[in-house]
């Protein structure tokens, strides 16, 4: 089976920042995924999970009512692995195109006075979020997306080498 462009991102050295995870064409237009990295993965304590919920919501919030954005945003979802999220949007930007839109996005989860649609009729898991926590983590990437704002190493992936044989197969070593 062929790895996915995920997997192939080497996440010894992978820091916090705003990746393009993978650009396809879908129904006759450009939809691109990004990776929203606010961990360095394998090093650092992941998000709390009732902050990630909470970092979704109202960040997922933010993205779809942004006059200039909602009508380019897909998804934003959690990571499994909780380092992150994944914002999906149609066309094709690079990373620095939607640095202002995150920069705002995480800026904005201060301002919140509550987590939007964290009710049980909202949400299937309403009572598990953490608005306090979810402010720190925002914080937290916001002065991290400023002060890093002319490193090139948040905007591009780093790739690990796999020696493919010559029928195709990815060649990992023990």
């Amino acid at each position: 089976m062929k790895l996915i462009r995920s997997f192939s991102v080497d996440h010894t050295a992978i820091v916090p920042g705003i990746f393009v995870s993978r650009v396809d064409e879908v129904g006759g237009g450009t939809v691109t995924t990004y990776d929203i990295r606010l961990k360095k993965p394998n090093r650092e304590p992941v998000i709390d999970v009732a902050a990630m919920h909470s970092l979704e919501h109202i960040i997922a919030t933010y993205l779809r009512n942004d006059n200039d954005w909602k009508d380019e945003i897909i998804y934003w979802g959690p990571m499994g692995c909780l380092t992150g999220f994944y914002l999906i949007l149609k066309g094709n930007r690079s990373p620095r195109e939607i640095y202002g839109l995150l920069l705002g996005a995480f800026k904005s989860v201060n301002e919140s006075q509550e987590v939007p649609g964290a009710t049980a009729v909202s949400c299937g898991n309403y009572l598990m979020h953490n608005l306090n926590m979810a402010k720190w983590y925002a914080s937290e990437f916001a002065a991290y997306l400023e002060e890093n704002a002319d490193n090139p190493a948040i905007f591009e992936y780093p790739q690990t080498e796999r020696l493919v044989t010559g029928e195709g197969q990815n060649f990992f070593d023990s």
